[in-house]
């Protein structure tokens, strides 16, 4: 094995995430969880309970040599491994999430395999590493052929969606997501912060971020797959109301509303636990979003809904069940 090497500062770290609903009737329990994650034999699944169930699954590295996605049209190879994970929130919320470092320089020649694999999750530019264009290569999406750490993601996600002890029969319908970051370097003496956060089409989200030299990768991602569950949560909630034709004009029918909204009800409402998952350091990123659009505010609002649109047509569903035949 080839003697461990010092790595530059990161200039740019970057992942992306995809979050959906697991296949399954019944969510998984913690053995379930930690059975499904079970990617690498051997090594442990990380299982937590407090302040819920969450399961994580030892990391992945996947080795890539490619150039990197680039606004400006620059080619730059690069080179180095990719880490991944699979992660399952109360057994119900599956999340797959890829992620890796590139420092500001890199040698001007290929190193030998051997020095790569030991800086997991670090990829290496020829040369110098162009951050910028490069981060708005990375939010931009990839082009064919280019660093793209999305198809690792999907890959680890099918895998998992493969597993027998999944019987593909969701509680409910809902669509995946997909969020995309990118982190930069923040100013000396300057914290962290939150520069842009984008809903795009096709379930696309962007974040692009600034972080303290120092900041561990595991953390950056960790604040991600964070953000990328409650947005998830948020959209899945907001589909299940438009989905039905609520107001003074609409004709519902109340079991069809209860039967829409009562999986949120089971499933969905009590997992809203922003940053519970974060670290200190970062975990003031949730500041803005909830000052700006108000994450909270507008899930707090959403449930409210529901609560009121169950209670609502629960109740002439109940004097349906015991009025008397003619």
């Amino acid at each position: 094995m080839a003697p461990r090497q010092s790595t530059p500062p990161a200039v740019l770290a970057c992942g992306e995430i995809r979050t959906c609903l697991l296949p399954a009737r019944q969510a998984l329990d913690i053995r379930s969880a930690a059975q499904l994650l079970g990617l690498r034999p051997g090594e442990r699944v990380l299982l937590s309970e407090r302040p819920g169930l969450y399961a994580r699954s030892p990391d992945t590295l996947t080795g890539v040599d490619c150039p990197l996605p680039s606004a400006n049209g620059a080619r730059v190879r690069a080179v180095g491994t990719v880490t991944a994970h699979a992660a399952l929130t109360e057994g119900r919320v599956l999340q797959t999430s890829a992620h890796c470092r590139l420092p500001g320089t890199g040698p001007d020649q290929r190193r030998p395999w051997g020095e790569y694999l030991v800086r997991p999750g670090v990829v290496e530019p020829l040369g110098k590493l162009p951050h910028e264009a490069v981060a708005q290569g990375v939010l931009g999406g990839p082009r064919h052929g280019d660093l793209d750490v999305g198809l690792i993601a999907d890959g680890l996600l099918t895998r998992v969606l493969r597993h027998p002890l999944l019987d593909q029969r969701p509680p409910f319908r809902s669509r995946p997501t997909r969020l995309r970051w990118a982190a930069l370097p923040a100013a000396p003496g300057e914290g962290p912060s939150l520069e842009r956060f984008t809903l795009a089409e096709d379930e696309l989200r962007t974040v692009r971020l600034r972080v303290p030299e120092g900041t561990s990768d595991a953390g950056i991602a960790a604040l991600c797959d964070d953000l990328a569950l409650h947005d998830w949560l948020l959209t899945t909630v907001v589909r299940m109301l438009d989905g039905l034709r609520l107001g003074a004009g609409a004709a519902q029918d109340a079991d069809a509303v209860v039967r829409t909204l009562r999986p949120a009800v089971d499933h969905l409402l009590h997992l809203w636990m922003p940053g519970a998952r974060v670290g200190r350091r970062l975990a003031a990123l949730w500041d803005p979003l909830e000052e700006r659009p108000g994450f909270t505010r507008q899930w707090q609002a959403l449930v409210q809904r529901i609560r009121d649109q169950l209670t609502l047509h629960a109740i002439p569903a109940a004097h349906r069940e015991v009025e008397p035949a003619p």
